[in-house]
């Protein structure tokens, strides 16, 4: 029967007898090697009377059983080894050629037991131009596992295997506009370093200029089933994804600035769900691919916030008006409920296919391409913005959770951690509430005989007391 243990990997040692303390030092550091599985070569164990010092030293060096060579450098072995003197200067004329004639370097380490007044390693000129490792006092125990690292051939930083050639580089059309600027956003936010808040206004100024002149769709598209809604937000989703990248490197950081650039965002990109001023003829649906793109784009928004428990932002994000004015010189502050609308433009594409909701499987089938923030992610913001309205007094249709009622297990995470009344009293912000009564009314009306405004998608309704664990909450310290 064989044992699959790999064999010890086998160690010379040389070094200088430069005191009875080094060659103790020596020593010491050959027994915590072998008591680390290194079959350790040493002269004060292996060469006997009688033996040929210089022949040992000759077979150690140039056996290739022996793996690896460990070269201890202090002012005397550095001294003989230059002098040529004693067995280290013996040992230094066979390794010269062995560690300047071969390719394979790596069998040779210098390691440095001293150093001199100005902290300068004492090594021999042969190894003047070589990575050594420290082990002088104040660096021995944290560089003893280097040591060991290299003895067993296990670096602590290993190259990645090799990956496959960005998708965007096989694509071929030109790159887009926005991409060069999202990822230099993306960069200066993850390394918080240069002018986050320019890079990410500059960022979204060109994600506008975009929206604004390359996805309005073109009036002359023929009046049936707007198919041409669906390949527009098709054709967003790169940017989408863009998007995302982008603030789920955002939402984490302490940037002040970060909701007032989103809002800002928001504000300009919300009139392009209604028609322009200088718009007089147009179909009920021209506007559909934005009433779908500025509604995604606000459910990934919060849910980023949300995942990073930036509930402050989250409530802040959410609760501040946003600045739309209109033609018909309504209130300019718009709460977040004008986001989410009705789109015509599904209406006989959902019949066809017999779906209870094509909006809501978009957006489930688009979550599959990134991986930052989950499905799960964006039903937990469209719940929040559902009972966040209700608190309010008003409504929004939670369009994703249609798929709260099938595989999936409620409550949510930040309502199931809300059991603490510690997190209640920091995740409560969000709902816009200061205590559990204020939500227990709102879910009360919800649940009246005769309420209008509890989802249902044909037979199934949504659960609100279990996805916001209202029975449960604010029950423990």
């Amino acid at each position: 029967m064989t044992s699959d243990k790999p064999s010890a990997p086998r160690v010379f040692i040389s070094y200088s007898w430069s005191s009875p303390e080094h060659q103790e030092w020596v020593i010491d550091l050959a027994s915590q090697l072998v008591e680390s599985g290194v079959d350790v070569i040493l002269d004060k164990w292996h060469l006997r009377e009688g033996n040929d010092a210089y022949k040992f030293m000759e077979s150690m060096v140039t056996d290739p059983a022996v793996k690896k060579v460990i070269i201890v450098c202090d002012k005397k072995y550095a001294e003989k080894a230059d002098s040529r003197k004693g067995g280290v200067g013996a040992e230094s004329q066979i390794m010269s050629p062995e560690i300047y004639k071969k390719a394979d370097q790596s069998k040779f380490s210098a390691i440095v037991s001293e150093v001199d007044e100005n902290g300068e390693p004492y090594l021999p000129k042969f190894l003047g131009s070589r990575i050594y490792i420290d082990m002088t006092p104040s660096l021995y125990g944290t560089n003893f596992e280097q040591l060991l690292r290299w003895i067993y051939d296990k670096p602590l930083y290993v190259k990645p295997a090799l990956g496959a050639m960005p998708a965007f580089l096989l694509e071929d059309s030109s790159p887009s506009p926005t991409r060069s600027k999202a990822r230099q956003s993306i960069e200066i936010i993850r390394k918080s370093v240069g002018n986050p808040a320019a890079s990410m206004n500059l960022y979204l100024d060109t994600l506008v200029d975009v929206l604004k002149t390359e996805f309005k769709l073109a009036p002359s598209a023929p009046d049936v089933f707007p198919q041409a809604v669906l390949d527009n937000i098709e054709r967003f989703l790169p940017y989408r994804n863009e998007y995302i990248e982008f603030i789920a490197s955002a939402a984490p950081k302490s940037d002040p600035d970060l909701i007032r650039t989103l809002q800002r965002f928001f504000e300009r990109i919300i009139p392009l769900m209604d028609k322009p001023e200088d718009v007089h003829s147009w179909r009920e649906w021209d506007f559909d691919n934005y009433l779908f793109i500025v509604h995604e784009l606000f459910l990934y928004t919060l849910a980023a916030l949300l995942k990073y428990e930036r509930f402050t932002d989250a409530s802040n994000f959410i609760g501040q008006r946003f600045y739309v004015p209109d033609d018909r010189r309504d209130e300019p502050m718009k709460s977040f409920q004008i986001i989410r609308r009705f789109m015509r433009s599904l209406e006989r594409k959902q019949q066809e296919l017999r779906r209870v909701s094509l909006r809501a499987d978009l957006l489930e089938q688009r979550s599959h391409i990134v991986s930052t923030i989950k499905f799960t992610d964006v039903m937990l913001a469209d719940f929040v913005l559902f009972l966040r309205a209700g608190v309010e007094g008003g409504r929004w249709w939670p369009e994703t959770l249609l798929y709260t009622t099938f595989h999936f297990r409620p409550p949510f995470e930040p309502f199931a951690r809300s059991q603490s009344k510690a997190y209640f009293n920091q995740f409560c912000v969000v709902l816009g509430i200061t205590d559990k009564s204020q939500l227990e009314a709102v879910v009360n009306d919800l649940l009246k005989d005769g309420a209008h405004y509890l989802p249902r998608w044909q037979f199934e309704s949504l659960d609100v007391p279990a996805l916001s664990n209202l029975t449960r909450l604010a029950t423990t310290p």
